[in-house]
């Protein structure tokens, strides 16, 4: 009985040894695959003592620094391993980290052995004993570079954006479905007087002013709600300038959502101008047909079929091709063609082609004479859309902005059908007509041949009785000497200084004259260095003015005459050296800037008098002066003569000013083709000087 009960006391116990050998080798499985997966997790893990130093580290660091773990336990502190421009916020992180147990995620860059650096996320907690002490910390670090590299490109796109949105004259902004502005551009944040990062986090309500709200703020909700709006407001500026916009409201859809709204602001203030132009255009076209109508009633009653014909009437625009650009209803009306059918198409088409023997002249000829005039006036047979044909009156004017620059062309048309029926009795009154016109054209003509050649007779003329003028007042003066009273020598003087104005005035005259007369020597025309002999020889003229001349270097090469190039700018030149007498430092620059197309436009800029250019409507005519000849002398022919000069090289000028702040003038001339062409040689410049 007793050796039974051994029996299974043995096998008990070689039972429980056996379990108990297989928790062992579980628990060793475990152990291994847990410290596998610390090892080659996919994230660096890391344990640091009191001091700093590296306590434990797994595989996935080590293979990321590029150390091994010999190198590292016991013997770096992590602080060797952090970027310089990171270390006081990593160290007070860590400080931090030991005082309170944990701390913020932090992203810093860590250097490899190697030397290069890559950006990590640390995630840090503290372990503390029984009483509190501080035993290691233990992070867990993420490389997060390819997401930094990612913000980087974001970040560099976003500046992209911003960059090309500032240079669009319209004015953009992006507002979030709770009225926060998202992005701005420079145009629409300085209508506002603000910055466009100042813009950015803002409340529709903090931008706008409190009385624009009730009237914005509909049409902001109905955008909100899906629906594009589109409306023209006058709206005034940080300046207090008020302008006409065209502002639309355009939803920002997302997955089928709008989470925002896209604004744009056009200025339209220029077109509004233009409508009234062409309006008040109207009414002195209306004007003029009232008076010519009363005319031919008083002559034959049977012109008042023509007082009915003439108020039917049409309004459309071309561009300098004649290409169709707007189309108003009054014209739709009149010829019948829908706007689609007609914008773009030459307004040709509304001519009709068996004209032969009326007076009306070449389309192309028509077009050319109201772009000269200004305004040209044609007869014939137009067509309507269903082959029908109406005689009309036609007004072609010349739209031209403030700098002259041609916009387009203005078409006003009107039926004169009813009159066409009273050929006989017009007949007579078309001939005279035709018959005026023909003689005021050769008139023109032989007045711009003759031109020149009065102009230079003249001048000669006149010089043999000044030379006279001034020789008698000189023997006058020295027959009188000392012994004339001061009234008979004040007189004297002004009659000599009269002469000798009068004498360059003809001076100038002769030179305007011969302008026209003279053949260009066209070559490739370095500026800087001709501007440095004019300025040398102005430098020369003024020894003590204190002038500061301000050249670009990057002035480019012009294709012109060197002789008058050089007189044209020494013109300008001279003409800021004078109206900058009055400053202590007269500040005179010399410049180019492109245009979008790359035009090059040339400027001289100077700090002196200025004039009040609204008042300066002559400014290019000879004689004419914007200041007084006891203020500063001169006889007006600078400006006359450079505006020959440029206008000759193809080139025209113009000038921007306001009374006591400067002025500037801008001028244009042609650029070398890329063709060789004989170079101006040095020994030119020489002359120059």
């Amino acid at each position: 009985m007793t050796i039974e009960r051994t029996d299974a006391a043995e096998r008990t116990a070689q039972s429980s040894g056996a379990e108990q050998g297989d928790e062992i080798e579980s628990l060793k499985a475990r152990l291994a695959r847990a410290e596998a997966l610390y090892e080659q997790a996919p994230c660096g893990f890391l344990s640091l003592d009191a001091d700093l130093r590296f306590v434990q580290v797994n595989q996935t660091l080590l293979d990321w620094l590029g150390y091994s773990r010999e190198e590292l336990i016991g013997k770096m502190s992590v602080v060797d391993l952090i970027d310089p421009f990171w270390r006081q916020m990593a160290t007070n992180r860590l400080e931090q980290l030991r005082q309170q147990g944990s701390t913020e995620p932090m992203e810093l860059e860590l250097t490899r052995k190697n030397g290069s650096h890559f950006h990590a996320l640390l995630s840090s907690t503290s372990v503390f004993d029984a009483q509190g002490n501080f035993l290691h910390s233990n992070t867990t670090v993420v490389d997060i570079s390819d997401r930094r590299a990612a913000e980087d490109r974001l970040a560099a796109h976003g500046g992209f954006l911003q960059t090309i949105t500032d240079r669009i004259p319209a004015r953009l902004a992006y507002y979030d479905k709770d009225l926060i502005c998202r992005f701005a551009n420079s145009a629409h944040a300085t209508r506002y007087g603000k910055l466009a990062s100042e813009m950015v986090g803002s409340h529709l309500s903090q931008v706008v002013r409190p009385e624009l709200l009730p009237e914005i703020l509909p049409r902001v909700a109905s955008a909100l709600s899906g629906e594009s709006q589109s409306f023209e407001a006058e709206r005034e500026s940080s300046d207090g300038s008020r302008n006409f916009y065209q502002i639309n409201y355009i939803p920002d859809f997302q997955n089928g959502v709008v989470e925002g709204i896209f604004i744009e602001l056009h200025d339209v203030s220029e077109r509004r101008r233009t409508e009234e132009f062409v309006l008040e255009a109207n009414r002195d076209l209306e004007e003029r047909v009232r008076e010519r109508s009363a005319e031919l009633f008083q002559s034959e009653q049977r012109y008042r079929l023509m007082v009915d014909a003439i108020q039917d009437y049409c309004v459309y625009f071309v561009d300098d091709e004649g290409i169709v650009t707007e189309w108003s209803e009054s014209a739709q009306r009149l010829h019948g063609h829908g706007r689609a059918q007609i914008i773009g198409q030459p307004y040709t088409k509304l001519l009709a082609s068996d004209s032969t023997g009326e007076d009306e002249v070449d389309p192309d000829q028509v077009l050319r004479l109201a772009k000269a005039h200004g305004q040209w006036e044609t007869r014939g047979w137009r067509l309507r859309e269903d082959g029908s044909r109406f005689w009309a009156h036609t007004v072609l004017t010349a739209l031209r902005n403030e700098e002259g620059e041609l916009q387009g062309l203005s078409s006003i048309t009107r039926d004169m059908t009813a009159a066409k029926s009273l050929e006989d009795v017009m007949n007579d009154l078309n001939s005279e007509l035709e018959k005026r016109v023909a003689e005021r054209t050769q008139q023109l003509v032989a007045a711009n041949k003759d031109l020149d050649v009065f102009s230079h007779m003249v001048s000669h003329d006149l010089r043999a009785p000044l030379r006279h003028i001034s020789s008698f007042v000189s023997l006058l003066q020295e027959q009188l000497g000392d012994s004339a009273d001061v009234l008979t020598l004040q007189y004297m003087n002004s009659i000599a200084k009269a002469s000798k104005r009068m004498s360059l005035m003809i001076e100038g005259l002769l030179e305007y004259a011969r302008l026209g007369r003279v053949a260009l020597e066209m070559q490739h025309v370095p500026l800087g260095p001709l501007l440095t002999g004019v300025i040398s020889h102005l430098q020369q003229e003024n020894p003590d003015r204190n002038i500061e001349w301000m050249i670009d270097e990057s002035l480019p090469m012009v294709k012109g005459d060197a002789m008058l190039l050089a007189q044209a700018c020494g013109n300008l030149l001279s003409n800021s050296v004078k109206y900058t007498r009055t400053r202590e430092v007269a500040k005179i620059k010399v410049g180019c800037q492109s245009s979008p197309l790359g035009d090059q436009t040339f400027y001289v800029r100077d700090n002196g008098v200025g004039f009040d250019l609204e008042k300066a409507h002559n400014l290019f005519v000879m004689f004419q002066r914007q200041h007084h000849s006891m203020d500063f002398d001169g006889t007006g022919t600078g400006l006359a003569l450079a505006q020959r000069i440029f206008e000759r090289h193809g080139g025209k000028i113009w000038a921007e000013t306001s009374l006591g702040q400067g002025c500037t003038f801008y001028f244009t001339l042609p650029l070398p083709e890329p063709e060789n062409e004989a170079l101006l040689p040095d020994s030119a410049f020489a002359m120059l000087n």
